[in-house]
């Protein structure tokens, strides 16, 4: 399961740990934030422990209108054996009794100077991105005319010499040998390199070469969203390949849907060119454009024609 440790999220939004500093290394599993306000009122029944916890201007003023004995019952509540860590924002002043509870439980109080809105959304996005979804798969990943193509296939059937070819032409590399992917929202995937292997492009027979020392910062960058999927496969005889491009394939990565189109690789075919036209056909249908439909409709048309002479 991935998760965050809470000195990553305090190195990441420079906040000021108050108290629970043995609790730092504690785990953040899920992307879901918390303001306390029935638990301040004295409702635990649906207490979210697991989340963060933010307290801003609003659940801090009632705090501070609760007796001495609330205040502990309550707020030593929130600090349970399974909170990650609680944030006060607008550098509101930590009631004693928090800071009390925090260091018998080891729960960290951390604070920050954002507003509690804007610290909120910032937060969520950060957890969104860090405990999404993630795989990893064996391919090339190339961005071409803003369009993020992915290409997979057997081992040695061209797919880095292809990339290679790409990045010559203007395009950018983002990952080679392993693409590793991770689901930021529901029809939405994002590929990038491991750091290990970043920027770096391996060429059987050449080796392995520095696509950024080779060809520039604006040959490569960190990440990028996947569109399609370009399968390379050898060149069988018998098969019957796709001609018209009517049919969409898709292929299923995580749990989105991506568009996959199969190109059979032979000699004398030029693979960086047939990928770089896909990918502008590819744009050219999002914006309404479809030329296999058409030409379809032509060919109907001239056959009604025919048949009614």
């Amino acid at each position: 399961m991935a998760k965050v440790l809470i000195k990553e999220v305090m190195k990441e939004f420079d906040l000021e740990l108050i108290s629970g500093e043995e609790g730092i290394n504690r785990p953040i599993t899920v992307s879901d934030i918390s303001r306390p306000g029935l638990e301040m009122a004295g409702y635990f029944d649906y207490y979210p422990a697991e989340r963060i916890q933010l307290l801003g201007k609003t659940e801090l003023t009632f705090a501070n209108k609760l007796s001495d004995e609330e205040k502990i019952f309550r707020l030593g509540r929130l600090c349970s054996d399974i909170t990650p860590g609680i944030i006060i924002t607008r550098n509101k002043e930590v009631p004693a009794e928090l800071i009390e509870a925090s260091e018998q439980n080891s729960v960290p109080i951390m604070r920050s100077k954002q507003k509690t809105s804007l610290f909120s959304s910032r937060l969520t996005n950060f957890l969104e991105k860090k405990l999404a979804p993630t795989t990893a798969v064996h391919g090339v990943l190339v961005d071409i005319y803003g369009v993020g193509v992915l290409i997979t296939g057997k081992s040695g059937v061209g797919k880095s010499e292809t990339a290679l070819e790409l990045v010559k032409r203007g395009h950018r590399l983002v990952a080679d040998d392993c693409v590793e992917i991770r689901q930021e929202d529901e029809n939405t995937i994002v590929g990038s390199s491991p750091e290990l292997i970043e920027h770096l492009l391996e060429i059987r027979g050449l080796g392995i070469i520095n696509v950024m020392t080779l060809f520039g910062a604006g040959a490569v960058r960190s990440y990028k969203k996947i569109s399609m999927v370009m399968s390379l496969e050898l060149w069988e005889q018998n098969k019957q390949y796709d001609r018209l491009g009517l049919d969409e394939e898709k292929m299923k990565i995580i749990d989105t849907d991506v568009t996959k189109i199969t190109i059979p690789v032979r000699p004398g075919r030029n693979l960086a060119v047939i990928i770089e036209v896909a990918a502008m056909n590819f744009r050219l249908k999002r914006m309404g454009v479809n030329a296999a439909e058409q030409f379809t409709s032509k060919l109907a048309n001239v056959i009604s024609d025919d048949n009614g002479k």
